[in-house]
């Protein structure tokens, strides 16, 4: 079955953790073994496991942000840094592009085209990406908003850790900075959607206020089933619902369940099971299964110590629609989760051409 991530760090893992996604799985882990960093060796995502597991379409990230609150949020010192790390970033998707890797999806025709050439043929098809950039420090003001559309960008969020340029993000409480509202303005007028993942909870308001076009979730959890900033709470999904967006559910065990043991490095009794909730409470909320997906976040700063237990590399997301058929779920409703509600999102949002 066809499988669409709404997230995934590609570029970060190459140009940060210099990994070699071209590479398999255990030959990347061997590579790694005996580092000391959190997730070496640990690592779950290769284009060969994203092939194996039929997940021919993702949403790629740039991110870099401008460091906040002293030490607390380290980064970059200015936005200029960030957009030129963001171009570094751009070129390795584009180098990908050029290799007959990845195909990247500017447009509603590109997203067809796509989606019957994986169907024709998942073993040699190109794997599919959608460019988004998480915490826009990259865009160094509104006016560039434009220039970066050129690229194929088309969804941003707001902010990551602590308080970007635009707006106050996860574990930073606070909402748009003077120069949000600009920004959301610059991206609704050349048809960008809005990421609403990692935002504060007064930003994430005043964000949907400001901002008429498309939102989404790419990448964040149930704060009702795991209680922190990062994850969103019923009313903040019943916002999103009314918007008809869609919300991304992440793999990263400390947003999925409380059971996690930071300390420990435990993910013991947290499995696919436990994403499967978080979709099911989403469901549950809109009173349908038209606004929940995947948005997985794997090896974005952690690996298989930090990622439901039951799950060995990211080919693994496969065994999600045993999963929901087993608690009831119809077939039709389950390829909405696991593709079709991302491809109805992105055939309304994106540009026809």
């Amino acid at each position: 079955m066809l499988i669409i991530d709404a997230h995934l760090d590609l570029a970060y893992n190459a140009l940060t953790w210099d990994r070699d996604l071209t590479q398999n799985i255990r030959r990347m882990r061997e590579s790694e073994a005996g580092m000391p960093e959190k997730g070496r060796g640990l690592n779950v995502v290769s284009f060969e496991e994203l092939r194996r597991g039929e997940i021919g379409l993702f949403f790629v990230t740039m991110c870099c942000r401008v460091a906040s609150h002293g030490k607390l949020f380290p980064g970059v010192r200015t936005q200029d840094i960030a957009y030129t790390k963001d171009r570094a970033q751009l070129a390795y998707y584009e180098l990908m592009e050029q290799k007959g890797i990845l195909r990247q999806i500017r447009s509603a025709a590109d997203l067809e085209a796509h989606l019957l050439a994986w169907e024709a043929d998942p073993l040699y098809c190109p794997l599919g990406f959608i460019l988004t950039m998480e915490g826009c420090d990259g865009i160094v003001d509104d006016e560039q908003v434009p220039q970066w559309w050129d690229t194929g960008l088309r969804i941003v969020s707001l902010c990551h850790y602590g308080v970007s340029s635009y707006a106050h993000g996860t574990q930073a409480p606070g909402g748009l900075t003077p120069r949000g509202a600009p920004m959301l303005q610059a991206m609704e007028k050349a048809g960008m959607m809005l990421d609403l993942s990692h935002l504060a909870d007064a930003a994430f308001w005043e964000a949907l206020d400001v901002f008429g076009g498309r939102v989404l979730a790419t990448h964040n959890c149930v704060r009702a089933l795991c209680d922190h900033d990062r994850q969103f709470d019923d009313d903040q999904l019943k916002a999103i619902i009314a918007r008809q967006g869609v919300v991304g559910v992440a793999f990263d065990d400390w947003m999925l369940s409380p059971l996690w043991d930071k300390q420990a490095q435990d993910n013991t009794g947290i499995t696919l099971e436990t994403v499967v909730d978080h979709m099911d409470h989403i469901n549950q909320l809109a009173g349908n299964t038209q606004h929940s997906g995947i948005g997985s976040d794997l090896d974005g700063g952690y690996g298989k110590e930090q990622s439901p237990a039951d799950m060995d590399t990211i080919a693994d997301l496969q065994a999600i629609p045993e999963i929901l058929a087993r608690r009831g779920y119809k077939d039709g409703d389950i390829n909405a989760m696991m593709h079709g509600n991302w491809v109805r999102l992105l055939r309304e949002a994106l540009p026809a051409a």
